[in-house]
């Protein structure tokens, strides 16, 4: 895979994406990346041979962006709790304005099953590295006092990412952007350490 990908394969990428976010890995064919970039299928084969490769590429690609996001939010050295609403309201931004309506990766790992083995196991490392993200914020949330963190972490960090992702389906299945954040919302609020007696209390119960 080209670490910078040309204008045109640039192109087929982003158009392949905003496909993916319509009807997923079977919801889109060549023939409609060719009607909607003005290019020809042939062109399109040129760059990625396969639509497995395509898929592939475009994975790679998102999952790189999405690091460095997360690598990012770690930068600016702001608290646990202001990351993860960083993060919550970056999704809330992108679904409200429609620039990213749902998360391709939540949308393949739906059709998981039906996919090709390349593509099912880069979905599950993008959703692998994102849980180990939210780890290890819960975890430097906890130890400062900022957050509190009933049972196991990974298991929070595991059910923080499915109720964000599934925030984003029930969005979408009703057609109210509104409802991200209605239903992200409160994950923070249950979070958050209201109380500085109970520090700690809550770790690893």
């Amino acid at each position: 895979m080209d670490t910078q990908p040309t204008p045109q394969a640039r192109r087929i990428l982003d158009c392949a994406q905003v496909l993916i976010a319509k009807g997923g890995y079977n919801g889109f064919s060549y023939a409609d990346i060719s009607a909607e970039v003005g290019i020809t299928k042939a062109s399109i084969h040129h760059h990625f041979p396969r639509k497995e490769d395509l898929v592939l590429t475009l994975l790679m690609h998102y999952r790189k962006a999405a690091q460095e996001g997360m690598q990012a939010l770690a930068a600016q050295d702001m608290g646990a709790l202001a990351c993860l609403d960083a993060y919550t309201q970056w999704w809330a931004a992108c679904i409200a304005q429609e620039t990213m309506p749902i998360c391709i990766c939540a949308m393949l790992a739906a059709e998981s099953p039906a996919l090709p083995a390349t593509v099912a196991d880069e979905v599950q490392r993008h959703f692998a590295a994102l849980a180990g993200w939210l780890q290890e914020v819960l975890e430097r949330g906890v130890a400062q006092g900022e957050l509190q963190v009933p049972g196991d972490v990974a298991a929070q960090a595991q059910a923080f990412m499915a109720t964000v992702h599934g925030a984003m389906i029930s969005a979408r299945a009703c057609r109210d952007p509104r409802l991200f954040a209605v239903i992200a919302g409160p994950l923070l609020q249950q979070l958050t350490v209201t109380d500085p007696s109970q520090v700690g209390a809550f770790h690893g119960a």
